[in-house]
């Protein structure tokens, strides 16, 4: 018989879930790209207007790991799915609780929320598993998005523009390179929400899986291997980003295959955003996980946004 998925102590009351108050940690302090430091790093963000060092936005998808396994069990794992649009940053000290609203009978998809103790939302979503018939949280958002006028950093990046296909793998070990300067050993050692399926065989499966925070790293390991066409040096941050798991889970040092598409292309005052789906696909070719993300890039990161907007464009934005 396997063993117990989590330990985590979970508040339940008729219609929610709770999980216990946290403090993730920040393991990006390091991360390059661009040849340049990124928002993670503590003097980036405060040059944009930041405390310091932000979490990265899936560092929160563990705490709600335990809630979903406590609603849907072995299909969390399986097909298990958290849609998210991140609502504000989160630094290293500060304690997090998530949250999720219990799905009406005889549905499969409900709300979660992920909290600070001073009331501040984090991010808000949807969680599922199995085939919800309804939208998630972030394929809703996606149908109400305006379309980005005037691009300047992604002027040459196209919708339906498709990467080609890489290898990616995850073993214990393994450095994941300037993006995630960490292995999943280093993950483990200091992840809020510990489970003996992550670094042993005593599960359903035989063998180790990798948490759905650290699939956002294998997803995302070789990006920068064939990079969208945006100008550059800018900084961007994670807005939006939905993991579904379709024939999951996924393994530890076992070979899979991703590709990226860009599906949408969208804007606001401060921002230009790529909306990337990656497809990943095991070993027999079969789809077993998809990740919609947002990247968004601060305008005011990328030095010669006016003069290049002004060349393109005619006048100031």
């Amino acid at each position: 018989m396997a063993a117990k998925a989590f330990d985590t102590e979970i508040a339940e009351t008729a219609e929610t879930l709770m999980g216990p108050w946290r403090q993730p940690r920040q393991m990006l302090q390091a991360q390059t790209y661009d040849a340049h430091a990124s928002i993670h790093d503590d003097a980036t963000a405060q040059k944009l207007g930041f405390k310091g060092g932000t979490i990265e936005g899936p560092t929160h998808f563990s705490q709600f790991a335990p809630l979903g396994e406590r609603l849907w069990g072995r299909a969390w794992f399986e097909t298990g799915s958290l849609s998210a649009h991140y609502r504000s940053v989160c630094y290293e000290g500060e304690e997090v609780q998530a949250i999720l609203s219990k799905p009406l009978p005889g549905t499969s998809q409900c709300q979660i929320q992920m909290v600070k103790r001073d009331g501040t939302e984090v991010l808000r979503g949807t969680a599922s598993a199995g085939d919800a018939p309804v939208a998630t949280a972030l394929e809703t958002r996606l149908g109400e998005l305006k379309p980005l006028t005037d691009p300047v950093i992604l002027r040459d990046v196209k919708v339906a523009q498709t990467g080609k296909r890489q290898p990616v793998r995850m073993a214990l070990d393994q450095s994941m390179g300037d993006l995630y300067p960490f292995s999943l050993r280093q993950k483990l050692a200091v992840i809020t929400e510990s489970s003996p399926y992550y670094s042993g065989a005593d599960n359903p499966w035989g063998k180790p899986i990798i948490p759905m925070e650290m699939l956002s790293v294998l997803f995302q390991y070789r990006s920068k291997d064939d990079p969208l066409p945006a100008k550059g040096p800018a900084v961007g941050l994670f807005a939006d980003q939905e993991i579904r798991l379709v024939k999951g889970p996924l393994f530890v040092d076992e070979e899979y295959e991703v590709e990226r598409e860009v599906v949408a292309l969208s804007g606001s005052r401060r921002t230009e955003s790529a909306w990337v789906k990656t497809r990943v696909f095991d070993s027999a070719g079969a789809m077993v996980a998809t990740m919609l993300l947002n990247m968004a890039t601060l305008k005011d990161s990328y030095a010669p946004y006016e003069d290049e907007y002004r060349q393109l464009y005619g006048a100031g934005r």
